[in-house]
């Protein structure tokens, strides 16, 4: 919580926000990481941590962007120069601060960096544990400092930090205010202070080790001994912040409280209760170590973001806020004047502690695809803060300092010698590899084409689940057939009772769902049964395809069309005679039923669902059903194509049209029209049947289109004439029927 006084943290919820996030996008999620990480620099300020003369700002931004962050915008300003730097999300622990750049600037330069320098001036007389109290636990703060200062008067910053404060996109307000801020930038460790006058004592206080209640005077005036508490909100408490607003608060969210109530919102902004104001003379300053997840989750509950939570998202090091605390305090007593007790207040009940990884050389050169000295290696990392060891000559023993939390693996060690080394020097080297094609998966391969296939001709895939009601083995009476049901155990409900053994039934209720809505229905889905065979399971997969309407000759080109599309030739529709047994429990329209054959082996079954069926399944609509087996498709399907020349001579088309009886099948007539052909009809359509009083009962009108076309001429009128009056005497020779003319 960087603010103090009039006016507090920034909230960037909801605005842009034009403080120091310079780059003015907007804040629209703690995870957006790559939103939040733009800050302003001042050249001035990053020259302040060097002895040595910094290059010309043209050229710092092209090292910066090279090996460490890129920087979005260079501009002169009041003598001054400024970058708008966006630092990478997982560097925001360290680099969202001064000394992070700095430490960068050092490491690509290799110059010296001289760390501020903490001029802290201890009052022996008193104690900081005697004036204040402190109670946390549990993993929400993992450390707590605090410092009491007596005796500031609250005045205006020195010039220096207004500038600099200004430089960094962050209007001056008071002295104590400003010094935080400026703390908060420098090291990248968010403070807080409070008015020690406004936090409650402690009630019927014992005297610790024979000391007095007060050890500190100001003006004659003796202060009791305060308690501070960080704990979670209890439900119903409420906050009004320093800006006014008021926020409920619940168990989600980290508070800073004394004994009467809530003093600030833990990490994210501070409270009005305890405000530093014109009359304050005793200060407590805190600088803590929150959970990154606990800041990021109260932000988003209360709908409030400020530069402090911002950085506490981010994850900062706990041994941060001593060093912070301390720069904050020593700044405060020279400038505003007062005396800081002794000690601090601090729980760290678990000490965050280096991390220690090895670094195999030959993985680096492995992985650069360079050879690097084993002396620069080193060099580069202790640029960098890591003490380096060398365990044997292959190997070193890397320390990896506190505020590094993005370091873990040695592949990060190796990727930051890249980047200080310089991605550029790196050689561009094509990788050498065998690279074997995949075995290609036939069966994808298939079920792609035949999706493909029945999406061009207009159908929708449907994915249903792999089970059956008890109701559905009633009416398709499944439980009679040879093959029984596979029941499941332990089913989830009386819906999921059966592994299915046909995609039936379940499209069929897709269609009953539906029905209302389309005027016609065209799905299929491509799954897999389940069947006990010999009282063993068997799984078996189908393509099972509906169009709603009297739709069978439809289906049937559909089918033809698929067909065609897998190389497959020598389709032939035979009558479907069933038994005596499957004629009870049959789901299909008697006439309107016929078994897919491809070279007199049978695949698969077209026909119309029987009106009883659709009755019971109350389904308004006539239905088709296509219902294919898909290991014997693939199994005739040829990924070969046979190619033959388009006919450079017109084609001729004729229609006849046959009265014939009902019983007689399409085919037999389609069979005398091709017979009687001889080799020049290219292809018969058949685009009408017709059914009427007119023509008398019991007969169906067939009407065709006939194609006439050779390869190697052009047919005449009567050749052509010719062959369909050939064609008409072969249709007649059969009593029942009849060319209408």
């Amino acid at each position: 919580m960087p603010h103090i006084g009039k006016q507090p943290d920034r909230q960037v919820s909801g605005v842009r926000n034009r403080g120091f996030l310079r780059s003015g996008r907007e804040i629209v999620s703690s995870r957006d990481l790559t939103r939040i990480t733009t800050m302003t620099f001042s050249y001035n300020w990053l020259q302040s941590f060097f002895k040595r003369k910094l290059p010309k700002p043209e050229k710092m931004t092209e090292l910066l962007t090279m090996h460490a962050f890129e920087v979005e915008e260079t501009k002169k300003q009041d003598g001054d120069w400024l970058f708008d730097i966006d630092v990478l999300p997982n560097r925001a622990h360290d680099c969202f601060s001064y000394l992070g750049v700095a430490r960068e600037l050092a490491a690509i330069l290799n110059f010296k960096f001289q760390p501020p320098e903490i001029k802290l001036i201890e009052d022996k007389n008193n104690k900081t544990s005697t004036l204040l109290k402190l109670r946390a636990g549990g993993k929400d703060c993992p450390r707590y400092t605090a410092r009491v200062i007596s005796g500031v008067k609250i005045g205006t910053a020195p010039k220096w930090i207004q500038e600099k404060l200004t430089a960094s996109g962050l209007r001056p307000i008071n002295d104590v205010v400003d010094i935080v801020n400026y703390v908060m930038l420098e090291t990248g460790q968010p403070l807080h202070a409070f008015d020690f006058n406004k936090i409650s004592s402690i009630r019927n206080q014992k005297r610790p080790y024979g000391e007095s209640q007060a050890t500190i005077k100001t003006k004659n005036k003796k202060f009791k001994t305060r308690k501070i508490i960080v704990r979670r909100a209890k439900v119903g408490e409420k906050i009004t912040t320093l800006d006014e607003e008021k926020y409920d608060l619940d168990k989600d969210i980290l508070i800073i409280a004394d004994e009467k109530g809530p003093l600030a919102i833990a990490g994210i902004k501070g409270g009005k209760r305890a405000e530093i104001d014109r009359k304050t003379k005793v200060i407590v300053l805190e600088a803590a170590n929150f959970d990154q997840r606990v800041i990021r989750r109260g932000s988003k509950k209360i709908d409030l973001k400020t530069d402090a939570s911002l950085r506490f998202e981010q994850g900062l090091d706990p041994n941060l806020t001593e060093n912070a605390i301390n720069r904050a305090a020593a700044l405060i007593q020279e400038t505003c004047g007062g005396k800081i007790p002794q000690g601090l207040v601090d729980f760290y009940p678990r000490k965050f502690l280096p991390k220690r990884l090895k670094l195999d050389l030959n993985y680096v050169k492995s992985l650069l695809g360079l050879e690097i000295a084993k002396k620069e290696i080193k060099e580069t990392l202790e640029r960098l803060s890591f003490k380096v060891k060398e365990k044997n000559p292959e190997q070193l023993e890397v320390e990896i300092p506190t505020f590094r939390l993005d370091v873990s693996l040695q592949e990060d060690l190796i990727e930051e010698i890249g980047r200080i080394y310089g991605y550029p020097k790196i050689p561009s080297v094509f990788p050498v590899a065998a690279l074997i094609p995949p075995k290609k998966n036939l069966e994808i391969y298939w079920e792609d084409m035949i999706k493909n296939s029945l999406k061009e001709a207009g159908f929708f895939e449907v994915y249903n689940y792999s089970f059956l009601a008890g109701e559905d083995v009633d009416i398709f009476k499944l439980a009679k057939q040879k093959s029984f049901l596979l029941e499941i155990e332990n089913p989830t409900s009386a819906d999921y009772q059966y592994l299915r053994s046909s995609l039936i039934p379940n499209l069929l209720k897709d269609v009953r769902k539906n029905q209302k809505f389309f005027r016609e229905i065209k799905i299929f889905e491509l799954g897999k049964i389940f069947k006990s065979v010999k009282s063993k399971p068997s799984e078996k997969k189908m393509l099972t395809g509906i169009i709603t309407g009297d739709a069978f000759y439809q289906a049937k080109g559909v089918i033809d069309l698929l067909l065609n599309n897998l190389g497959i030739s020598n389709i032939w529709y035979d009558e479907y005679r069933p038994t005596p047994e499957e004629s009870q429990i049959s789901i299909w329209h008697p006439q309107k039923s016929a078994e897919i054959k491809i070279d007199g082996e049978e695949i698969g079954f077209l026909g119309e669902i029987s009106p009883k069926i659709r009755e019971l399944m109350k389904i308004e609509p006539k239905v088709v059903v296509f219902d294919i087996d898909f290991e014997k498709l693939t199994k005739f399907a040829n990924q070969e194509n046979e190619y033959r020349p388009i006919s450079p001579y017109p084609a001729a088309v004729r229609d006849i049209a046959v009265l014939v009886p009902k019983f007689v099948k399409v085919d037999e007539v389609l069979s005398k029209i091709e017979q009687a052909g001889k080799g020049i009809i290219r292809d018969v359509d058949l685009f009408d049947i017709y059914e009427g009083e007119e023509i008398g009962e019991g007969k169906k009108n067939l009407a065709f289109h006939i194609v006439y076309q050779v390869e190697d001429r052009t047919l005449s009128s009567e050749e052509i004439e010719k062959i369909q009056n050939e064609i008409i005497k072969a249709l007649e020779r059969e009593s029942e029927w009849q060319v209408r003319k």
